[in-house]
């Protein structure tokens, strides 16, 4: 399915309807019409930013289109769509298994008993760190 551009000037979230090029041996901007992939050298611009198009002093422009009409979504987008609900709705959940490293035990389950605590609450330790009975326990 076909992913709508947005326009990639910053903190504008419209649909992009126009694609910017800059020719630098040339001084030439090309404004155009929305590309039909994304380039890296190019951008991406809605109908409000195509408009106000300004290039620096001695550059021309080019303008391929006087007006920008986003594209209407295709009957390839929504069979696409339905397509890929039905493969979503067809393959089943994998169980997930825990990792196990080579060589380890199986670690201990969580419901396990804990030891009597001692005098002072310590139930165990296990290296600097403490476990500590609490006073629910």
């Amino acid at each position: 399915m076909r992913a709508v551009r947005q326009c990639t000037r910053s903190a504008c979230d419209r649909a992009a309807v126009a694609t910017l090029t800059y020719v630098y041996a040339d001084s030439t901007a090309v404004l155009g019409p929305l590309s039909s992939s994304a380039e890296p050298h190019a951008y991406d611009l809605c109908d409000v930013h195509a408009e106000r198009l300004t290039v620096p002093r001695g550059w021309d422009v080019v303008r391929l289109a006087t007006e920008f009409v986003p594209a209407a979504p295709s009957d390839d987008d929504l069979v696409a769509l339905a397509n890929a609900v039905r493969e979503a709705s067809r393959s089943t959940p994998q169980t997930t298994v825990p990792a196990r490293r080579p060589g380890s035990a199986v670690p201990a389950p969580v419901t396990h008993r804990l030891p009597e605590p001692a005098a002072d609450g310590e139930i165990t330790r296990r290296g600097h760190l403490r476990v500590l009975q609490g006073d629910a326990d």
